[in-house]
């Protein structure tokens, strides 16, 4: 099944939101944090091991149960990439599953490396621009389910990113049917420079809990490849990535690594239906880093909602956070007809 255009225009079209957040849950820390002091959706999870190419692994935490018990096995599957030190137990993977699984289709949550619970093998991690590893996990993937299997990919935050940079760099492809970014930053310049601003250390100091603690048994193992003083001087993200993430993946420094991981270049050259959903009250995206019509494709869908918080977008009914996986699904739906399964 090959993709289709949505009711292009010359540009990006900006699209109208009806997304409101609780009247209870005011401003965008409350609307980011809400899911995570709410039960996570239940998904059954069954995880596959799966050799990379440089003789590493990923972890793939596989849907296949589903609240309809006769879905096809070429039912469309929906691919998650999570965010920076993310899972298949972040909350927004939990209610997206669960969404995916109501609607008959499957689903799988890709792990980057050093984030399913165990260390990997290579001294390799992951970052906002991996598009290489994205093009993989894909090939991978599409490997594993029947050939005509209509393929669906949302990435959020950074996974939004490494997503919106490998579709910038295969406008031709044809491995996905639509594709979503939620929460992404855009621009890592300004983005970066966000996590030192108020209540959002507090973000900066969880995200660090882990990264640094992984860096360090990386540093044991390779000690040519990650500097173990570096990464124990290391106070912020900023720090980290000039340390850690831009060494240990070819750039020169961390202003070199936001310049090129931005996916804002290439917004111009995506080819597969693509909606791009960002809050304007994110703390950690700021507003006026989003692009515009004119900077994206015909194939590009901006869709800018005054509230939501970063990844949060929480609900008044159902569950806590189920407004963005159905607005996602439902712009997949509209994006080509998944009620006839290909033969």
């Amino acid at each position: 099944m090959n993709p289709a255009p949505c009711s292009l225009s010359p540009h990006g079209k900006r699209v109208a939101s009806d997304y409101v957040s609780p009247r209870w849950i005011v401003g965008a820390h409350a609307q980011t944090l809400w899911p995570f002091i709410r039960p996570r959706a239940p998904v059954a999870w069954r995880r596959e091991r799966i050799a990379t190419p440089d003789h590493d692994f990923w972890d793939f935490d596989w849907l296949d149960a589903s609240a309809k018990d006769n879905t096809p096995n070429n039912a469309p599957l929906v691919i998650l990439f999570h965010g920076l030190e993310g899972s298949s137990r972040s909350h927004y993977a939990c209610s997206m599953m669960a969404a995916v699984a109501q609607r008959g289709w499957r689903g799988v949550v890709p792990h980057f490396r050093g984030c399913s619970g165990e260390p990997n093998l290579k001294p390799r991690a992951y970052h906002s621009g991996d598009y290489s590893e994205i093009a993989a996990m894909l090939t991978a993937i599409r490997a594993r389910v029947p050939e005509k299997t209509a393929l669906y990919a949302v990435g959020v935050s950074l996974g939004g990113s490494a997503l919106l940079n490998w579709l910038g760099r295969n406008s031709n492809t044809t491995t996905l049917v639509a594709a979503a970014a939620v929460s992404t930053p855009i621009d890592l310049e300004q983005s970066g420079r966000m996590f030192n601003k108020g209540f959002n250390r507090l973000y900066e100091r969880n995200f660090m809990g882990t990264l640094k603690n992984k860096a360090l048994m990386m540093a044991q193992r390779y000690p040519d490849k990650v500097d173990s003083r570096k990464v124990a001087a290391v106070r912020t993200l900023t720090d980290f990535d000039d340390a850690v993430t831009a060494p240990l993946h070819g750039f020169k420094d961390v202003t070199d690594y936001r310049h090129r991981a931005s996916s804002r270049p290439w917004l111009s050259k995506i080819g597969t239906p693509t909606l791009v959903l960002n809050a304007l009250n994110d703390p950690l995206v700021p507003a006026d880093s989003l692009p515009n019509e004119e900077e994206t494709s015909s194939y590009v869908f901006l869709e800018y909602p005054d509230g939501g918080g970063h990844a949060g977008f929480p609900a008044v009914a159902g569950s806590a956070h189920a407004w963005m996986p159905q607005r996602v699904l439902t712009f997949f739906a509209e994006c080509t007809d998944i009620n006839v399964f290909p033969a």
